[in-house]
């Protein structure tokens, strides 16, 4: 287990040897039961001192992550899961331990993709709503017309037509561009990643939303960078506090969501938006906008973006096209401008030389036709329908001590619990009913709040949604009623 110490960085030593292990723990990067080194090896390893190892040691012991045996050493805890769920290994892959990595943290795939039965941990859309007959059709007709396009290789910043018709697209979103200034990437994770490893090393300042969007986490402690954090109210970032922040710091990257935040659904006003592009002039960083879902709009359109705003070339703007309208041709695009943009287009090179031109044909008759839009106002109308499904639920069963933020549009509803609840704790228990959810804690990059779930109403049907909330409610009411058992017990 590799631990990076920046012993320039404002956060302690303690704290980065904490969150180092604990987000190896919780990404499962390190097998339960598994020997830490001792106090007197860390702390040799890391030429730091035993009181610091000794602490981090002792906050991963008291929030239940390791423990320590007198006279064998300090131990990965076993989680609380039945052992059913457990693989049997029919051989030992124990020398791999031996075998150093340099990934620090990777928690959001661990919620992307689970076996239970109701799935509301990742933020994906119903197969049922998407075009998939129409688009079955279209790729028929591809091969018809043009059999050879798998032995094609396509152009690595993207195929051009596909470029064309996405400026088309983002112009309906207030959002002027053009083809050269388009990067076809493989999904928003990608452009994610790409700006990451052209602009971001060990000790690089990234700011971001706290709460915030876990993939986004992973990649920038995987680059090595210090991430500081701003709250987010229900306008999105604090800029009072983002202000503050930059005046003491210089950031290299704003990493923001303003659109349908993720995990909050917050919705950042164009005040605010205005506000942010001035700080990022006046510090001369870079803004990553990530807009994975602002068609999803359920009252009334959501502001323009920051990039439509950015006359300077500060913003590098990212469209998911995957949730909306085909996930299985991992499309995505970014736009940027200047220099910035050449960069990003050789990193691109560097690590695919191109994306599919299978996928990107398939997608380009529907985003060229009058169907795209009409599907999007199908899509909002059905979302709308769960978000209120998902929204009466609580309100009928949630025990009067949670809250939650109604969003106005996007796939989620962030639900805040009483502060001793553990999320990760209720998790366990959902999962003894084949129910999943996202903790909040996934959601933090720095300092850790426990107390909050993220719910996606997007991909399961009404009936599978109803019963899913309604026992998490249940799950939770047990946890209150318990708490509240133990607290009036009289002492002996």
């Amino acid at each position: 287990m590799h631990i990076e110490i920046q012993r320039n960085a404002d956060i302690s030593i303690t704290k980065q040897i904490y969150q180092s292990i604990l987000d190896h723990i919780r990404s499962e990067l390190v097998e339960e039961e598994l020997q830490l080194p001792s106090v007197r090896e860390l702390s040799k390893q890391l030429g730091v001192s035993l009181v610091t190892v000794v602490k981090a040691y002792q906050k991963l012991d008291q929030e239940g992550y390791i423990t320590s045996v007198q006279g064998k050493g300090t131990f990965i805890r076993k989680t609380k899961v039945q052992e059913s769920e457990r693989k049997e290994s029919t051989c030992s892959y124990d020398w791999q331990l031996s075998v150093q990595d340099y990934l620090p943290r990777s928690q959001f795939a661990r919620f992307h993709q689970v076996p239970e039965r109701i799935h509301l941990s990742s933020s994906m859309i119903d197969p049922g709503l998407l075009p998939n007959r129409y688009l079955e059709q279209e790729i028929h007709k591809m091969f018809s017309e043009n059999p050879k396009v798998l032995s094609q290789y396509g152009e690595i910043q993207g195929d051009q037509a596909l470029r064309q018709a996405m400026v088309e697209y983002l112009q309906r979103l207030d959002l002027p561009t053009s083809p050269e200034n388009i990067l076809v990437t493989s999904g928003s994770q990608q452009g994610i990643d790409l700006v990451a490893r052209t602009f971001v090393g060990p000790g690089d300042v990234v700011v971001m939303e706290a709460p915030t969007y876990p993939g986004a986490i992973d990649v920038f402690r995987g680059r090595g960078a210090t991430i500081l954090t701003v709250p987010v109210d229900s306008d999105g970032m604090r800029i009072d506090l983002l202000q503050n922040l930059c005046d003491k710091y210089k950031p290299k990257i704003i990493y923001t969501v303003p659109t349908f935040h993720n995990p909050t659904g917050a919705v950042m006003p164009t005040k605010r938006r205005r506000q942010l592009l001035e700080i990022a002039k006046s510090t001369q960083c870079l803004v990553i906008e990530d807009d994975p879902c602002s068609e999803i709009y359920f009252d009334r359109k959501p502001p323009a973006s920051i990039k439509s705003l950015d006359e300077d070339g500060h913003v590098i703007y990212l469209k998911g096209l995957s949730k909306i309208l085909a996930p299985g041709c991992r499309i995505g695009i970014l736009t940027a401008s200047g220099s910035i943009f050449k960069r990003l287009l050789a990193a691109k090179a560097n690590t695919d030389l191109g994306s599919p031109l299978l996928t990107q044909k398939a997608i380009l008759p529907f985003i060229s036709s009058k169907r795209m839009m009409d599907h999007l106002k199908k899509l909002r109308t059905a979302l709308k329908i769960r978000r209120d499904l998902v929204l009466e639920i609580l309100t009928q069963h949630a025990p009067e001590e949670v809250s939650w933020f109604i969003p106005k549009g996007g796939l989620n509803v962030w639900i805040t619990l009483p502060s001793w609840i553990h999320t990760d704790h209720l998790l366990l228990e959902a999962k003894k009913e084949q129910i999943t959810f996202l903790p909040g804690s996934a959601c933090y990059p720095t300092e850790q709040e426990n107390h909050h779930l993220r719910i996606s109403f997007s991909y399961m049907k009404e009936q599978q949604l109803e019963q899913g909330v309604t026992t998490i409610c249940h799950i939770l009411q047990l946890a209150i009623d318990s708490k509240m058992k133990q607290d009036s017990s009289p002492y002996f």
